[in-house]
Formats: C-alpha cells, structure tokens, sequence
C-alpha cells in the first residue's frame, strides 16, 4: 500500500514549497487540499491528479475521505497551509489513520507563524527586546491564558481577526502598553498581500480579513524586507498550457509575485503529411528556418519519429529568431549559422544572404501560419521557400477561476506578453469570462510588450501598451517592467 503523505505547503506559493513537498506532489494521484492553499501550487498538478477541497467537510468527513482513497491504494497527499504541526489538525487526523493501521508520512513546511512575519519584513526574535515568542490561536480567546501571553516579547496570533477587540482587551487588561507595535499580514505570501502596521490602541480601528497574522511586539517596527526592485509586485505572465517558464524564473529573482495564466495550448498539426515528405527530401533543401521553440522541438521530434536524427541537417544552413530560439536548437546539439541582431523577423530578413537566387528555404511553422514578410521578402529575392505545419496552436477553454478573482479584484500590477497569440487568446478568455467587465479590471494594470509586433497587436485589442522592450528578449521585458517601476 502506498502510505499517505501529509504535506505542509508554506504559507503561499510554489516558491515556498520545500524541495520533498514538490516531489510528493509530482507523485500524486489524489491531493487532498485545505482552503488556504495558495491556487497557484494546485494549478501546477498534472491534469491526471485529482483534487478534493475539504471545506465545508468535518473531521470525520475527511477522515473517511483519506481511508477512502488509501484502501483504493491512490497515492494520496494531504496538503496543509503552513506546517501540518502548527495549528493544522493533523493530530486528529493521523489517529484516525493509526486506528485504521494505514501507512503515513509527515513533511514539515514553512509555517505560516515564521513565514507571514518574515515576507512582512518583521523580525520575530533580537538579543536585545525579542528573547520569547508566543504563539497562540484566537479561535477560543476564553481558554487562553493572557497573563503569560501579555509577558512574552512578541506575540503571533493565527485564526484570530474575528475577535480583535477580545485580543487587545486582554492585552491591555494584562499590562501591554497601548502604544505596543502591532502588525496584521493579510493573505501571507500569496498574490495581494497587505501588511498593516499600527499600534496596540489602534488595533480595533482596522477591518481585518481573513486570512490574517497578528504580530504584537517591537519587531512590527522594523522592515527588514529584500530591497530587489520588483519585490512585492504581482505580475501575470501569459504562457503555453503547461510549460516551464522561464519568464517566471527571471521575474521571481528580481523579487515579484508570480502568476502563470495559459493563453496557449500546443499540439500537433491537424496533418503530419506536408511535414513528413519534407524530411524524406532535406536533400533537396540549402536552409532551415526555424522562429520558435516549438518550431525546434516539434520539428526535430519529427525527425526523431522517422528514425533520422540530427546528421541529417549537415548540408543545411540554420536559421533562428532570437537567442531563446538558438537555445532549444543548441539542446539538440546543433548551433545556429544566423541569429539576427534584432530578435524579430524584418531583422532576419535584413541580415540574410542578398543573394537568394535558386536557394531553397524549409520552414517548418505554427500551421495557422504568421505574419508574411519574411517568406514574401525570400521570394522576391528569388528563393523557394516550402512553409509547413510543424505544429498548432489553440486557446485553452477559459481562464482558471482564481485568476480572474486576481484581476477582479485588482491584485495584478502587470500583464506580459510575448507573442501577437498570446495577446489575441487573452483578449478572448477575457471577453468570454466577463463581457463589458474585463477593461475596468485592467485600468491600475501596466501592460509590457516583448516586441514591436507584440506592441501592435496589444495595441489593437487593449487599446493601449505601456511599455515595450528595448531588446525583444525575456531579459530584455524583465528589464523594461524593472525601468516602468523605477520611473
């Protein structure tokens, strides 16, 4: 029988998983979640794994539901907010597993007591005014002992903005200063996180909403928070359905909150066909056009498929658009011969050999086909350029629901994009999702292009760009959010 795994998943997003905790969820058959799990580390799941939230579920609801899905022997994960130790019933849980005689293993996590106080930039603990800390849930505030609470240096309370003024009554009442510092770090590590700072007097004054810590103590003072020029901010990323991005990776290294919307479903060409009998004659061709990732991928797969491999393409010319292209192309151990200075395709046009008299041109696309210049501008100049279908694309079905509640409610600082299709498929989620709604959303929103092409087209269907990239690479659109900010 495969044991169940209860998982602590920090206090936000997949950034705060630990290492074991992504690989009990790549396993995963069966991911058992709480409410407060961040949307964007179940958005990740491999669409074979199933989700069950348990809100609204007793205790031994859930119980059942775990036994349920272990005597299936599902591989099952029990994911938790935070750490599964620290306030999150894992106690009731795993007895029931021990009188069931079921196998399980705990994963610690990033608690949410640590976790909130440490994005909010607040020091917990300093040799000099922090050498205790209570830790307390607010659920109850009738059965704790606020004498011994008031005494400790700093305080964090979980579960307790219902009964705020029952908090600063008690701390009053037992000798905290009405001038105490205190905190309240809303939505901890997710997208829209708030941190408000005031005092132990003012605590009432604020309307507090869940999910909140409540910090008390001389910390609150500090902000000890990264100083990289995008920290804090919310950007979404539009991308492929299911791709690693590396976008995202550039944008969390320069300290933004990172969301993953797919505007793009790739797959394979409505008929392999044209594809196919361009590889059985490659002879016959002197160059190969290649402008996108999955152009590389698609097309070299292909080759695969035949039984040829890369020794086939020796007596070809190879051609890109851009270094990320050059980059797939390198993975299968082969070096472009042309990599245009500007990363677009007028600039490859301008910097192909003049003489095009008799050459002849594969190039492998997306089978909707693209923007015309290139091959209308190697035909005037005398080439034969055979297009075919390497691959599609398609929109996805909708937007995922939690990101529209990001846009609905104002989270998303900037929206990036990187191709014409990703700016189109956008356009449509948004006009099926909220017809009439959607433009209001975006009016505090910064929307960054990668290039002029893009630009144009983000022009057209959002009727603005903010700001476009000076050189059309991820680095480069990274760079142009960090100017817009900076400015």
């Amino acid at each position: 029988m495969n044991p169940i795994l209860l998982v602590g998943a920090g206090p936000g997003g997949l950034e705060h998983l630990t290492l074991a905790a992504q690989e009990a969820l790549q396993r995963a058959d069966v991911v058992v979640y709480d409410s407060l799990i961040d949307p964007r580390i179940l958005a990740l799941l491999s669409p074979h794994v199933e989700t069950q939230s348990v809100q609204g579920l007793s205790q031994d609801e859930i119980n059942h539901l775990l036994l349920q899905y272990y005597n299936n022997n599902q591989r099952v994960v029990r994911l938790k907010s935070g750490d599964p130790f620290i306030f999150g019933k894992a106690t009731q849980e795993l007895q029931a597993l021990d009188v069931a005689h079921c196998m399980y293993h705990v994963i610690p996590g990033i608690s949410t007591v640590t976790g909130a106080a440490t994005l909010a930039g607040i020091p917990l603990t300093d040799r000099d005014w922090g050498r205790t800390i209570g830790v307390f849930t607010a659920h109850a505030p009738e059965d704790l002992d606020w004498s011994a609470l008031a005494r400790m240096d700093t305080l964090v309370g979980l579960m307790g903005v219902g009964h705020l003024a029952i908090i600063q009554m008690k701390l009053l009442q037992n000798g905290r200063s009405p001038d105490t510092p205190v905190a309240l770090v809303h939505r901890a590590g997710q997208v829209g996180q708030r941190v408000w700072r005031g005092t132990l007097g003012q605590l009432t004054t604020q309307l507090a909403q869940a999910p909140s810590v409540l910090i008390v103590g001389p910390g609150v003072n500090y902000h000890a928070q990264s100083h990289l020029p995008l920290q804090g901010k919310n950007i979404l990323i539009t991308r492929a359905a299911g791709s690693a991005s590396e976008l995202a990776e550039l944008l969390r290294y320069q300290g933004a909150n990172v969301v993953s919307m797919p505007t793009l479903v790739v797959q394979p060409p409505p008929d392999w066909a044209p594809l196919d009998q361009a590889i059985r004659h490659l002879q016959q061709f002197d160059w190969l056009i290649l402008t996108s990732g999955n152009a590389v991928d698609y097309f070299l797969e292909r080759l695969w498929y035949h039984q040829q491999d890369v020794r086939a393409l020796s007596h070809l010319k190879i051609a890109v658009v851009g270094e990320k292209t050059a980059f797939y192309l390198q993975k299968w151990g082969l070096r472009a011969d042309l990599i245009p200075s500007e990363f677009v395709a007028d600039q490859l046009l301008a910097e192909f050999p003049q003489d095009c008299q008799s050459l002849r041109v594969l190039f492998p696309r997306v089978a909707s086909g693209g923007r015309d210049v290139l091959v209308q501008g190697l035909q005037q100049r005398g080439a034969q350029v055979m297009e075919v279908a390497a691959y599609e694309t398609r929109c996805p079905k909708e937007i995922p629901g939690f990101i529209l509640d990001y846009l609905r409610q104002g989270y998303i600082d900037v929206l990036t994009f990187t191709s014409s299709k990703t700016v189109v498929h956008c356009y449509q989620l948004l006009e099926q999702a909220a017809p009439g709604q959607w433009q209001d959303w975006l009016k505090s929103s910064l929307i960054v292009a990668i290039g002029p092409q893009t630009s144009r087209t983000c022009e057209r269907y959002f009727q603005r760009v903010d700001m476009v990239a000076k050189e059309y690479t991820l680095m480069g659109l990274v760079q142009a959010i960090i100017d817009c900010w900076q400015r």
